[in-house]
């Protein structure tokens, strides 16, 4: 048993014990109160009164024990009786299994399977530092020779006032929100580079390295805020180093798939230029015959002279605002199909008298 759970007993006990008392003074103050009221004689009544007022001042006095004790006792045990390391080591078993045949083909036909399986499992046991996490290194990679790190707590609903973590668990369902790796130490010096590091299913997620500046002796955290859907179901693993020397391995389990972030996309509409195509047909005029003043009008002849007008060339609009072009039209001279014919009809002259002639 670790010292760290015989000091919290211990704790709990002696709260447990005072507020035990302390109901026990509390009833018997009243009782001889009560009592006390109803003794006719005046020095035996005072002296039930005053007992039973003195049974509620130690009730009193037993009620502020218990609270002292449930929030000062156990950071002041640690600081004399440090915690002691209590690692978890979890092992990583890699099976490589690698089966080579090399067959032989001699006179004699003959195969020779020569398999070669390695079936040695590797164990990881000691955790290390990734080679890009310690080229940050600022402070100090000697670590003090008497330090030492509790067993790590984990909460995501933060510490109080004395650093103390609320409502540690081992299993967090989803949502998780923020993550604190919760411990206490003692023997620190100020300077040695400290780094913790989170891992997922064996994957490096995210990490803390800095020159240490808390103190020799207290209470700490190392915390994880990422984005909701980054917390992701398995097991979570936290290593904490002083300089290159793990201290301290806690792990926790997170269930439940992570909330999904919905996007809302945004569509612009662009207008595009539409050429525009003019057509210009050009018809010849033709000749409109002249009537005969006979009296059958001869067929005209209709002579109609087309133009040769090349196609048109489609000219794409290079500037983005739209081009409206209003195509010219040559209006079509109307051709009559048959001249009009004049009739001409003659007019006789009539003379009403006669001129008279003289003779000579």
């Amino acid at each position: 048993m670790s010292p760290e759970l015989d000091i919290r007993t211990a704790v709990l006990t002696a709260v447990g014990l005072s507020l035990f008392f302390a109901v026990i003074a509390l009833i018997g103050g009243i009782n001889s109160i009560f009592r006390g009221r109803h003794i006719p004689y005046f020095r035996m009544r005072y002296e039930r009164i005053v007992k039973g007022w003195r049974q509620l001042l130690l009730f009193a006095m037993l009620l502020a024990l218990a609270w002292v004790l449930n929030a000062y006792a156990e950071p002041a045990a640690y600081s004399f009786f440090p915690p002691s390391i209590t690692p978890t080591l979890t092992s990583t078993i890699t099976l490589t299994p690698t089966i080579s045949q090399t067959p032989t083909i001699s006179l004699t036909p003959s195969i020779t399977y020569t398999p070669e399986v390695s079936n040695t499992p590797t164990l990881t046991l000691t955790p290390h530092i990734p080679l890009a996490i310690e080229a940050q290194f600022e402070g100090q990679l000697t670590p003090p020779a008497d330090v030492i790190f509790s067993k790590l707590q984990f909460t995501n609903q933060g510490v109080d006032s004395l650093y103390r973590p609320i409502q540690p668990a081992e299993v967090f369902p989803n949502p998780v929100g923020q993550m604190f790796a919760y411990f206490t130490y003692d023997g620190m010096a100020e300077g040695t580079q400290w780094t913790a590091l989170w891992y997922r299913d064996g994957e490096l997620i995210h990490f803390e390295t800095s020159p240490w500046q808390w103190g020799t002796g207290g209470a700490g955290f190392s915390e994880w805020t990422p984005n909701a859907n980054d917390w992701l179901p398995g097991e979570y693993q936290v290593q904490m180093f002083i300089g290159l020397d793990w201290v301290v391995v806690g792990a926790f389990l997170v269930e439940g798939q992570p909330p999904t972030l919905t996007t809302t996309a945004s569509v612009t509409a662009s207008h595009t230029p539409t050429s525009t195509l003019t057509h210009t047909v050009t018809l010849g005029p033709s000749s409109t015959p002249s009537p005969s003043p006979s009296a059958t009008p001869p067929k005209p002849s209709k002579t109609i002279t087309p133009s040769n007008t090349p196609w048109p060339t489609t000219t794409p609009s290079v500037t983005p605002k739209p081009v409206t072009v209003t195509p010219s039209r040559t209006p079509i001279p109307t051709i009559p199909r048959w001249p009009t014919a004049t009739r001409i009809t003659p007019s006789a002259t009539i003379t009403r008298w006669p001129t008279p002639t003289k003779d000579n």
